[in-house]
């Protein structure tokens, strides 16, 4: 199969060109190639499919019903390969938990399910890390609500098999009855508020960490500009720390909880309006290492009561590749060879393994993307209901 007249685009940049693919490798890619089965893909991007390490389970029930669903919404989102949050009921902490999500993902076809383990019990106790890693999860997951010497121990298993620790920064006792972030518009809606200061102590102390212990930190769905800083001034240190941010903080500040409105009660919560402002500022100063759609699906009836009892989250997997298309890349805040980077290499990176470029002799983990289609979002536990966006995936297999 030849792919005519496409723009290629990968962390290199964007060039035309005809891309062969024989047995789902790309074999040659050149000018003028001809083959029995031809697709023309003028104006359309060929480009590496995404990688999102921050999903979740509808209601966090894991299920084999729950895990299918997020591969058919990943694959029309042009989402390629998901890592599943383990703090799931019942919990990724044990073998027999672990064995069940195995064989829940085993027969899937197209989409790569990777399981993180949730790196701390109920109880906040250790799991059994080295059992879990040798069983094939992708990477440990550690909240700060953890105590120093527990957090020790999880970064010497870490440094030990050499992997990344995907760590969310919060302070137990500030979440525990905050509902959104603490600021003027909970103070309207009078609801109990989390400060900024749970998420940015954190970070700082995990910092010192990985400072000593010579590992790989990703900091999950980081909200406050100041941990940005923190992070970056870090990175300059030679600390092995990167940060990543959802598109939902990108875009919509807590603003958004107004009118009691439950689809943006996230976690981590909404910034305010000026800290989005930031957040933005610091995408486009490369301060940002990757991005993720925070997908945390619940049903309606966990959704639709009042706003302190509702769950946390909201819809977007589907729509991944058109809204960050259309809120990002069209909107030239950045290119769109600077979105592969952010959602497909340095995610790639945080797993142990290499991806984001197109090449000859790879496995074409790739999809046709036509940025001229719009469609209206259709879904009233998406932030983006009724939105227009621009793209549409298509499948070429």
């Amino acid at each position: 199969m030849v792919i005519s007249n496409a723009i290629i685009c990968d962390v290199n940049g964007e060039r035309k060109a005809n891309i062969r693919i024989e047995n789902n490798v790309i074999v040659e890619i050149g000018s003028n190639l001809t083959d029995s089965e031809m697709i023309d893909a003028k104006g359309f991007y060929f480009i590496p499919s995404l990688i999102d390490t921050n999903i979740s389970l509808k209601d966090s029930n894991l299920n084999a019903k729950n895990i299918k669903t997020i591969s058919d919404e990943a694959l029309l989102g042009g989402v390629g390969h998901v890592v599943l949050n383990p703090n799931t009921t019942p919990a990724i902490d044990n073998e027999i938990v672990l064995e069940f999500a195995q064989n829940s993902i085993r027969d899937l076809n197209g989409v790569k399910i990777d399981l993180m383990l949730n790196s701390l019990q109920e109880d906040t106790s250790l799991s059994d890390i080295a059992i879990l890693l040798k069983k094939g999860v992708i990477a440990p997951y550690m909240s700060t609500i953890a105590k120093n010497d527990v957090a020790i121990k999880i970064a010497e298993y870490v440094q030990m098999y050499d992997v990344t620790l995907f760590c969310k920064a919060e302070d137990n006792s500030l979440i525990n009855s905050g509902v959104m972030l603490d600021g003027d518009i909970s103070s309207k809606l009078g609801l109990a508020g989390i400060p900024d200061l749970s998420e940015v102590l954190h970070v700082s102390r995990m910092i010192e960490i990985a400072r000593h212990f010579k590992i790989k930190i990703l900091f999950k769905s980081i909200t406050s500009p100041r941990s940005i800083s923190i992070i970056t001034q870090a990175k300059k240190d030679g600390v092995d720390v990167y940060c990543e941010v959802s598109i939902h903080h990108l875009l919509k500040s807590d603003e958004a909880c107004l009118d009691f409105n439950t689809t943006a009660k996230l976690n981590p919560p909404l910034a305010c309006a000026e800290d989005v402002i930031l957040l933005q500022k610091a995408l486009k100063n490369s301060q940002i290492d990757c991005l993720t759609t925070l997908h945390q699906p619940s049903s309606p009836l966990n959704k639709e009561v009042a706003f302190y009892d509702a769950a946390y989250g909201c819809e977007a997997l589907s729509d991944t590749l058109p809204l960050y298309y259309t809120k990002l890349v069209k909107s030239e805040i950045i290119s769109m060879s600077e979105l592969i980077k952010l959602t497909v290499q340095n995610p790639a990176q945080s797993l142990g393994i290499k991806a984001g470029e197109i090449k000859v002799g790879q496995t074409a983990n790739t999809i046709l993307f036509n940025p001229h289609a719009t469609k209206n979002i259709n879904n009233e536990q998406s932030l983006y209901n009724g939105d227009e966006l621009y793209g549409e995936i298509l499948n070429y297999n």
